[in-house]
This record gives structure tokens, sequence and C-alpha cells, in this order.
């Protein structure tokens, strides 16, 4: 009597193996920049809108912290690593875009309103995903705020309340090592950020995959191409700066070309064969 098929258990676990990551060259991340502005051109004002709203983000920062610098290098610098999670909606964008499925404001919303759907456990951390990683970022940017604010505030001999008194008495003191030390401390926290982040939400958004399987496989993505992605980080901080320099303005277009350069990153990056899809195409998720 032949055996009976197995059962499909209705509750499936995300996949177990190691994903391939690739190599590429030190220029494929200008590539992705140039990808990013095709994307877009097809997205229109719902890619800018992401720009408009973080920049809007900033300058309540702004308003709020504009005379106590130690709050506001602090708080710019929480709102930076959480952003890779606030550009969620630019990857699904691009994902929209590679498929051939019509972009607007409809992505947007079933993004933040119905990803979970496609969950067929809502108890799991696989539901959890990105909500868990969300979390772990804002600790990691309350975190950097309030080590950045004891940092100025404990360490400097004089208060420092505006951005100039900051160049002025910490930048350029001719006496003490406050600045380096705060740029060492923050780029202890950004390295491991980053390296967690390359490829992680893309890629959590894309696949039924588990949170640590992501962050495991965008560090395996960073230690696989040092140099190319050294270079996309200091793309990332260069375009952020001018962007936050321009009185926030050039992060209307700044941060739309990031989230959309990043989904092609992970594309380019990551081999996704044989791992499901956490949201099939031309499927409604129920």
């Amino acid at each position: 009597m032949p055996a009976s098929p197995s059962p499909v258990s209705p509750h499936p676990t995300p996949a177990s193996r190691e994903l391939r990551v690739h190599t590429i060259t030190l220029a494929q991340p200008l590539d992705w920049l140039l990808r990013a502005w095709r994307d877009i051109a097809r997205c229109g004002w719902v890619s800018f809108a992401h720009g408009l709203v973080l920049a809007l983000g900033g300058l309540v920062i702004v308003a709020l912290a504009h005379d106590r610098f130690w709050l506001l290098a602090g708080a710019f610098s929480g709102f930076l690593v959480v952003a890779p999670i606030l550009a969620t909606s630019l990857y699904a964008l691009s994902r929209a875009i590679e498929r051939g499925e019509q972009v607007g404001f409809h992505v947007v919303l079933k993004t933040w309103l119905s990803w979970q759907n496609g969950h067929f456990s809502k108890w799991g951390n696989d539901y959890w995903c990105l909500v868990q990683f969300g979390a772990l970022l804002g600790l990691a940017g309350t975190g950097w705020m309030l080590t950045s604010a004891a940092l100025i505030t404990l360490l400097t001999p004089v208060h420092i309340g505006t951005p100039m008194e900051f160049v002025q008495h910490i930048i350029l003191a001719r006496n003490g090592f406050l600045f380096e030390l705060w740029l060492a401390v923050g780029g202890l926290l950004a390295a491991p950020i980053f390296a967690s982040t390359a490829v992680a939400i893309p890629l959590l958004l894309d696949r039924r995959v588990t949170l640590l399987q992501a962050v495991l496989t965008s560090w395996r993505v960073v230690l696989a191409n040092p140099l190319p992605m050294a270079l996309w980080a200091a793309l990332i901080m260069g375009f952020t700066l001018l962007g936050l320099g321009s009185a926030m303005l050039g992060l209307i277009a700044v941060v739309p070309m990031l989230g959309h350069a990043s989904w092609h990153a992970y594309r380019d990056l990551v081999d996704v064969s044989g791992v499901p899809e956490r949201d099939e195409p031309g499927r409604e998720n129920g």
C-alpha cells in the first residue's frame, strides 16, 4: 500500500537554508542610484511624498531642539538609524515595478496596513519580524541619542546650544578629544547598524525569512563585498548630509533615491531563488 503524502502544514515556516550572496564590482552602487531614478520616474509624486514626510519630520526636530544642540545632534542621528524602516514602502514600489504591476499610493497603503495578511500564523516571529526590527532600530537610535547628549553635555566645558557653538567649542577646539570621541562612538554604533540593515529590510519585505536570517544575510553581504559596501555607506551618508544641509529640502529627492536604490542593492546582492515570497504577485492575501 503506497504511503500517503504528508499533509501540508497550515503554518509554513521560513526557509532555513543559508541564502547565497553575490559579489559585485566597486562601481555597482552607482548603478543602483541610476536605477533608482528610473523607479522615481515611474512612481512620480508617490516617491517624492516619502521624502517630503521625512523632510517635515526633520523640520519638526529642528523646531523642537533648535537651541539644544546636544538633543538636536542625537535626535538626527537616531532619525537616520530608523530611516531604513521608514523607507519600506519605497522598496515595495520598486518591487511592484520589477513585477510589472501598477504603482501608486495603493502600494504604500498595502505595505503599511496589509503586509501582515500574508502570514498564516499571527503568533509566530515571522509575523512580527518587521515590527521587531523597527523596535530594535528605534532602541538603537534612542541609545545613541542619549549617549550623544551625555557626551556633549557632560564633557563640554561650556554650554552648547547651537550648531555654531558645537563647531567652535568641539570641532575646532584646540585642546581635548571630545569630537574624536563623539565620532568614534557614533562610528561604533553606525557600522554594525549598517551591516545589519544593508539588505535585511527589503529581504524581510520580499521573502518569508526570519529576522535572524535577514540580519545574518546582511552581514554576509557586507563581509563579501567590503569595498563596494563601504562606498555604498559613504554615498548614503554623503547624500543624507546634503539633504540635511539644504534645510531639509534635499531630503525630498534624497530619501526616495536611496530607498529605491536599496531595493536594487538587495536584488543584486542576495540570491533568493527557492525562498517563498512573502506576498505572491497577483494574489490577494487573506
